[in-house]
């Protein structure tokens, strides 16, 4: 049984912080790297950052680049990604997600959504100007 559980999120003015969190059960970290995602209102879903789990790599796209960070404990079986400098274009519903081999779906551009198969419940983060 795999089940993402993800806590955090919230409202913040621009250039606040925020940290969202994603407790994994079913499997290890060492297993299936975590992946992040958001969609924002009308457009679709994108990929944020990533944990490449065959290497450590961790990727992030362009636009979180500097301010995000994807962080694990394997100890507890839990991803977090920090959230730093929002903008109210980082509005969105965010996933942790994992993906259905190992080390697959994280890439330098970021998580690939069609290679992972299992997905937290999501949390909404608003960031207002």
């Amino acid at each position: 049984e795999v089940h993402l559980v993800q806590s955090g999120g919230g409202s913040v003015q621009a250039g606040g912080s925020l940290r969202l969190s994603c407790a994994v059960s079913g499997f290890t970290l060492d297993e299936y790297g975590i992946g992040w995602f958001r969609q924002a209102p009308g457009k679709g879903r994108e990929g944020v950052s990533c944990i490449r789990s065959s290497d450590g790599s961790r990727y992030y796209r362009d636009s979180v680049k500097g301010r995000f960070t994807i962080t694990e404990d394997k100890a507890k079986n839990m991803v977090y990604l920090q959230m730093n400098s929002l903008k109210p274009e980082d509005t969105a519903v965010y996933y942790c997600a994992a993906p259905d081999i190992f080390g697959g779906g994280c890439y330098r551009s970021g998580p690939s959504a069609v290679e992972y198969d299992y997905w937290g419940q999501g949390t909404q983060v608003t960031v207002s100007s």
